[in-house]
């Protein structure tokens, strides 16, 4: 699942290669692409035709561009959803699900393709008087790390009342956004914090150093170009990030720690997997 910096890099991309163009015409090509858009792909095309794109922002791992006043076309990327300009005329990919032609002489179109189908694509309103127009399904979505009104006070006092457990708290997009199981792996393994630490127990300047990590590693990554495993996960460009090669926990079971030389080591966790050191990240004692 893209994480923050493989949504930032497509937003980037988007961004340039997008923004500012008018929309001709729009072609929905598997209705599941378009599923949350309630009133179906008739009404999703027409609310875009016409359109000029905004500048794309993003909340975490959601993408959105503002459209006509007080609309935006909100995306997420599902597993394996790719945003890519291509010439007008280049063969369509596969699985090719939305395409977006423009009304200008530059050659190229956007697509959306999705093998899995489980990404989407949808016109929201937004929420009234934002001024970067959020969509109002968003509108519960903590801001991220990166963002410069991110509240690191505010995130304290909400993961000392959630009384959860550190790794918990990271993926619950309700306190911090962006952040799933890559990057809370590799920000616990650069704090020296176990997964199962409660969140009870950090005190304001842990959680700070927490914070920082978060914010270096999705640096990192963005520098990379994001991780990718396979080839589902590619910038606008069709190119994928190279990230995962400065893994320092997450998928690394049975090497050694790059500060200790202890194994990493991998555990089933709510349906996924956590990577730790066991001499680094030393397990909470029991109560």
């Amino acid at each position: 699942m893209p994480e923050l910096p493989e949504v930032e890099v497509v937003r980037r991309g988007l961004a340039r290669w997008a923004a500012g163009r008018t929309v001709e015409t729009v072609s929905v090509l598997h209705p599941r692409a378009v599923r949350r858009h309630a009133a179906g792909p008739a009404d999703f095309a027409a609310g875009l035709r016409g359109a000029v794109l905004g500048e794309p922002h993003r909340r975490g791992k959601y993408l959105w561009i503002p459209l006509r006043p007080g609309t935006a076309m909100l995306a997420h990327l599902g597993m394996s959803g790719q945003f890519l300009v291509k010439p007008a005329g280049a063969p369509p990919e596969t699985h090719l699900r939305v395409r977006f032609t423009f009304a200008d002489d530059l050659g190229t179109e956007l697509r959306f393709v999705d093998q899995r189908t489980f990404g989407g694509l949808s016109v929201q309103p937004a929420v009234p008087g934002d001024p970067e127009s959020l969509p109002q399904p968003l509108a519960h979505i903590a801001r991220d790390p990166l963002d410069d009104a991110f509240d690191e006070d505010a995130f304290h006092a909400a993961l000392r009342r959630k009384r959860t457990t550190v790794k918990r708290a990271l993926l619950d997009q309700s306190l911090i956004s962006g952040v799933g199981n890559i990057y809370a792996d590799e920000a616990l393994w650069r704090t020296r914090l176990h997964y199962e630490r409660p969140t009870a127990t950090l005190t304001r300047p842990r959680t700070a150093e927490l914070v920082q990590h978060i914010r270096e590693v999705m640096g990192d990554a963005l520098a990379a170009g994001g991780t990718s495993f396979d080839s589902m996960y590619v910038n606008v460009n069709g190119e994928s990030g190279w990230f995962d090669r400065s893994l320092d926990a997450y998928g690394q079971e049975d090497r050694p720690c790059r500060r200790c030389g202890t194994p990493i080591r991998r555990r089933p966790w709510m349906n996924r997997s956590s990577y730790f050191c066991p001499h680094c990240q030393r397990p909470p004692r029991a109560a």
